[in-house]
């Protein structure tokens, strides 16, 4: 319970000071506006353009209308071995006065190979004129093997199972504006496991994991409810984040008497900091981490907070997805990222991440798992700021190649 106050603690301490000197952690929009400026920049798209000598007609801009579109196909490995194909799509648009409303968001990334495994997510992030509302959606159906170890931080390399199950996925909220950077509202969020078994039916995975809440060999884990959102963003662009903070608390109620499973609840903390070094150019050091926790509730395995499975999906760089699973999680990463050419075409980014879980029996954090890894930055669409990203990240026992349209976080 102790290192439980101590990593709530250590979230929460960046935002009270952020609280205390706001003038230092809040970047306006129109600040913003102005690091970003495209003058003098280059891009995949303006490259493309030049070479085919292609020309296209701009109808005249209204103001808070235009949308930056990208669209490219990826290959990377996927959960369960081998590579899948990934075709990234995002588009950008704001609803209002740039220098009011921050840039909505609308990402779709559909993934397939020829196993047999299949991913098909969609999240959207839509800002309201002046921010006055935030409309979140998170919606996905996945087909995808997964190894598991089991609870814990402590289980050897080779103690594995390979579990199969279809996963459709729904989350919604709502927020509003009760000052200029915090936001609070209602949310929806339901999380359906289909068909979960073993690759090898002999194994009982209940008895192998060591937890008896979904993990029946051939049912099915459903659970969903209701959450209670609070946010504090003062990030202007969601694809490439400029020097501001982010801060995301989730609280989430799933009552059995609703058709979950079992009646669980869930808290997740997400805090992120972006530092800039320069005005000019990229040269900025990110900060995130967060904390989530099951409250000491039953939720299905598959729903337990692990690493690689956040709301985003996107932590653990260099740690295979769903190794360290427990009842509450804590996890942090630093990134450096800095331009390589003044045209800002490409750049580089070294990060670091480290998390560690609950144990099963004494609920401590005895085991702590690094990570760490390097990347290449090209300039996509410096208008909308998106660049394409391969990372490499490595730790103790796995290593991976991660293509991006986007930054990490």
């Amino acid at each position: 319970m102790f290192k439980r106050l101590i990593a709530l603690l250590l979230l929460a301490g960046p935002l009270l000071l952020s609280g205390q000197t706001p003038k230092d952690m809040l970047i306006k929009p129109a600040d913003s506006l102005q690091r970003g400026d495209t003058t003098g920049q280059r891009d995949l798209i303006g490259i493309f353009l030049d070479v085919t000598k292609i020309r296209i007609h701009h109808p005249r801009s209204e103001q808070g209308r235009r949308v930056y579109f990208t669209a490219l196909p990826l290959s990377t490995s996927v959960p369960g071995g081998g590579n899948a194909l990934i075709t990234s799509t995002q588009a950008g648009f704001y609803l209002g006065d740039r220098k009011q409303t921050y840039l909505s968001t609308v990402t779709f990334s559909p993934s397939f190979n020829f196993r047999g495994q299949f991913n098909f997510p969609f999240r959207a992030n839509i800002w309201s004129a002046d921010n006055k509302w935030d409309y979140q959606g998170d919606m996905r159906f996945s087909i995808y093997p997964q190894y598991t170890w089991g609870l814990g931080g402590d289980h050897p390399e080779d103690r594995k199972i390979l579990v199969r199950y279809s996963y459709y996925r729904l989350y919604g909220s709502v927020l509003k504006r009760i000052t200029p950077y915090l936001l609070f509202g209602p949310g929806y969020d339901l999380d359906y496991n289909i068909h979960i078994r073993p690759d090898n039916d002999t194994v009982d995975i209940g008895k192998f994991v060591g937890y008896k809440y979904g993990t029946v060999n051939h049912s099915n884990s459903f659970s969903h409810g209701f959450t209670l959102n609070l946010l504090l963003d003062t990030r202007y662009n969601l694809f490439n984040p400029v020097p501001g903070m982010y801060f995301n608390a989730v609280y989430r109620i799933n009552p059995r008497y609703l058709g979950s499973n079992t009646t669980w609840f869930s808290l997740y903390l997400d805090w992120r900091k972006y530092i800039a070094f320069s005005n000019k150019g990229q040269n900025m050091l990110g900060i995130w981490s967060y904390y989530w926790t099951t409250l000491g509730s039953d939720a299905p395995y598959f729903t337990l907070p692990a690493i690689g499975t956040e709301p985003y999906q996107r932590s653990g760089r260099g740690i295979y997805p769903l190794r360290y699973v427990g009842k509450s999680l804590f996890y942090v990463e630093t990134e450096y990222r800095r331009d390589i050419t003044r045209d800002g075409l490409f750049g580089f980014v070294v990060f670091a991440n480290m998390n560690t879980v609950s144990e099963p029996t004494s609920h401590e954090y005895a085991y702590l798992h690094p990570a760490a890894g390097a990347g290449l930055r090209i300039k996509f669409n410096k208008h909308s700021g998106s660049n394409l990203g391969i990372d490499y990240g490595v730790s103790r026992h796995y290593n991976a190649v991660y293509f991006s349209l986007g930054e990490t976080f």
